[in-house]
């Protein structure tokens, strides 16, 4: 039986569900589903989890939605499925709907009203630059590397490439990627400019001015793109850091939960025009996924060894059961052997990890500024108002205040929406030490040693 014979079949065994489901009075004032059948798109990291708890789970058929869940082949061809219509929604790196509605690269209106995830990426280097690092690191007394890594340990390395006349190489999944923006954040830290992007010159490289040349690879090449030393190093999500440890090839470094704690991750994007045409339909997809989160993270992450076996199967991640887990129960191994406690490597649910803030979809916008990606100066009221279009929390709000009244989730678990303005208090757990103010970003942006400030234009 393929994929698609069995989501039909889960359907039709679903029926009484529906029944039942349509026949609440909840589901009156909430509003039927305008659209029922469903296809939504992924890429194989284990952040993709939300989706797949919410299938297998059956969170979805609860909403009254059959859905197929669909693995794709990067992120410019799951982004094209989107706009097409190919696909309903899916996964998405936090820049694209960002990217998208601005204009940058392809144009349209993609919103996302859920978060799917805080941290999850890492930074992986080769054997031997690793090596090489080793030699610039302070040890503990058990003889391992104090943690956290800064990108100082890399620079020796970097600037030795250079003397050799040689590029020095990292593969990040896609330009608008988060890893795009946590690793040059971790590079520019440590003194190494990552390069600028200058679209309106026609170069979109983001190599012009580079210390480490930066491209992409999708994630699940990382490994053998890094084994056939086609790159140096990489920026990418689980399980494809740890698949390097597993296969003796690299060495994560450093997570982004180091670099920025509890970071945001992916998003679930859909169109706006689908969104208008299925408000109710929207409202039942993030009920469904915040379910999928809270199962995720529930009783202290009692359920990830059942997630890990489901993920680990090919129509999902489809990497081994061990590879997966070595992220995903609350541990991260760095070297082989040197494995730590890391519990929230992945988040799900907790610290209120899937309500889409504006101020984090601020701070990409910020980085996008800071390396040319945004070519000219922006006001604030810009970065805000751009937020505010593309990440909706009105939708999430309705979803998580349905589900309170439904008896499915607590108040307690969520923002007080009452008092909340989608703007986080101050942070200031960056690997730098540099604080953020969503509420500034022009300020924010003008206070890096490294990058595009006011006035600056390439």
């Amino acid at each position: 039986m393929n994929w698609s014979t069995s989501f039909k079949a889960a359907a039709m065994a679903s029926a009484i569900s529906l029944c039942v489901t349509a026949g609440s009075a909840h589901a009156e004032k909430l509003g039927y589903p305008e659209k029922e059948e469903l296809r939504f798109g992924f890429i194989k990291l284990t952040d993709m989890a939300p989706l797949a708890i919410a299938y297998e789970n059956r969170y979805f058929e609860d909403e009254g939605l059959y859905v197929s869940v669909e693995a794709q082949a990067n992120w410019k061809v799951l982004l094209d499925g989107v706009i097409d219509g190919q696909l309903d929604g899916a996964h998405m790196l936090a820049g694209q709907p960002l990217a998208a509605t601005m204009g940058y690269g392809t144009k349209a209106n993609i919103v996302t009203p859920f978060s799917m995830d805080l941290n999850g990426n890492a930074i992986t280097v080769s054997n031997d630059v690793w090596a090489q690092m080793k030699s610039n690191l302070p040890m503990n007394a058990d003889g391992k590397p104090e943690h956290p890594i800064k990108a100082d340990a890399l620079k020796p390395v970097v600037d030795k490439f250079k003397a050799e006349g040689k590029q020095f190489k990292m593969g990040m999944v896609f330009p608008v990627s988060t890893h795009n923006y946590e690793l040059r954040y971790w590079l520019a830290a440590g003194n190494i400019h990552p390069g600028y992007y200058a679209p309106h010159k026609g170069d979109t490289s983001g190599q012009l001015q580079a210390d480490a040349l930066l491209s992409v690879t999708p994630p699940p090449q990382m490994p053998a793109t890094l084994e056939a030393g086609t790159i140096n190093g990489y920026c990418v999500g689980e399980p494809w850091n740890q698949q390097a440890v597993f296969k003796g090839i690299g060495v994560p470094v450093i997570t982004d939960y180091e670099i920025w704690k509890n970071n945001p991750e992916k998003v679930f994007g859909m169109t706006e025009e689908f969104i208008e045409k299925n408000p109710n339909t929207a409202v039942r997809v993030t009920r469904a996924l915040i379910r999928a989160a809270m199962w995720l993270d529930e009783n202290n992450n009692a359920n990830r060894a059942k997630a890990v076996k489901i993920l680990s199967q090919p129509q999902y991640v489809g990497a081994d059961y061990d590879v997966i887990a070595n992220s995903m129960i609350g541990t991260f191994e760095y070297e082989k052997g040197d494995k730590r406690q890391v519990p929230d490597f992945n988040v799900f649910f907790r610290y209120n990890a899937t309500y889409p803030y504006y101020s984090d979809a601020i701070w990409y916008l910020t980085q996008m500024r800071r390396w040319g990606q945004i070519a000219e100066d922006k006001p604030d009221d810009w970065y805000k108002d751009l937020a505010k279009k593309v990440y909706r929390t009105d939708i999430y709000t309705k979803a998580a205040k349905s589900l309170i009244a439904d008896g499915l989730a607590k108040a307690e678990d969520f923002p007080d929406f009452a008092s909340e303005t989608g703007f986080k208090p101050v942070q200031t757990e960056f690997i730098d030490g540099v604080s953020y103010d969503g509420s500034k970003p022009n300020a924010y942006i003008d206070s890096f040693k490294i990058g595009l400030k006011t006035g600056d234009k390439l």
